[in-house]
């Protein structure tokens, strides 16, 4: 019986790269765009049932992407043509960190009339998403190996995505690594451009400083509106619970989250087995949704 190889949690798969631009690196990864990449690389050796799903379905389902340098790159040139893609045309919602595809692929069983592309680094990843899409005979998904913000800024068209979703991003703890986490205000911008208007931005999370952020860089946005404002605030809001019970191994403060904001959970979210490990641990998750004004 062929073993196959431990996988990262979902929630690093989508990390920004720790280095920073313009700095030489031996892949060349930094070089080829001006600002932090979308992850940390890692293993891209395939085996097994990965492999075999590799070999049997990249063809049909991995997106041929011209590379400027690095294998994870875009060539600037390029752009997706969804309707030749798939076929059809569609509405079209992309994850952005699609990790090991099991919430973009249960989508695309649940949703048989709109179009996905999962855009991810880790190759494992991909070809764990390709197992999938063949388990459950997809035939409305896309995978790309691909730099995310490369994807949002020359790959796809303007105003050609429905729904953007971003679901447990890297967090980078360390205050001091902040600047690497993936919600800032210029991927605001970057995700803004590839939306139609009224598109919706998705986000989760189970760390309470990082849904902060999220919150503060999308409600600053003159390009999103938030569509729960002012919702689950006070004893409602998880933020609220997070600080009175200490949660995430934080000393219990009595401060009440006044501001709210957050969304119910997406019931097209299936419950992952990295948002599973969450809720063992005892943290919460935090859900937001914004609209392209």
């Amino acid at each position: 019986m062929t073993t196959e190889p431990a996988l990262p949690d979902a929630g690093s798969l989508n990390a920004e790269d720790p280095a920073e631009a313009g700095t030489p690196d031996e892949t060349g990864e930094a070089k080829h765009f001006r600002s932090p990449v979308s992850f940390v690389r890692r293993g891209s050796r395939l085996q097994g049932r990965r492999q075999q799903a590799w070999d049997e379905l990249s063809d049909q389902f991995v997106v041929d992407v011209p590379r400027a340098e690095a294998d994870t790159s875009v060539d600037p040139d390029y752009v997706f043509d969804a309707a030749a893609e798939f076929g059809r045309s569609a509405p079209l919602v992309v994850e952005i960190g699609s990790g090991l595809g099991e919430a973009v692929t249960h989508a695309a069983e649940q949703n048989p009339d709109k179009n996905y592309l999962a855009v991810e680094v880790y190759l494992p990843g991909l070809a764990q998403t390709l197992q999938r899409i063949g388990q459950k005979e997809l035939t409305n998904i896309r995978v790309v190996q691909a730099n995310a913000p490369e994807v949002l800024t020359t790959m796809l068209p303007a105003g050609s995505v429905d729904e953007v979703w971003v679901f447990f991003p890297d967090p980078w703890h360390k205050t001091r690594h902040h600047k690497r986490r993936m919600v800032k205000d210029e991927f605001a911008e970057l995700v803004a451009r590839v939306l139609v208007p009224g598109g919706i931005w998705r986000l989760a999370t189970d760390w309470s400083d990082y849904a902060v952020q999220m919150r503060e860089v999308l409600d600053a946005s003159a390009r999103f509106e938030n569509l729960h404002a002012g919702e689950r605030a006070g004893e409602d809001s998880p933020l609220t619970r997070v600080n009175r019970e200490g949660l995430e191994k934080k000393a219990p403060v009595n401060d009440v989250d006044t501001r709210g904001g957050w969304a119910p959970r997406f019931d097209g979210r299936t419950l992952t087995s990295f948002e599973n490990k969450a809720h063992q641990a005892g943290r919460l998750i935090f859900d937001l949704t914004y609209r392209k004004a």
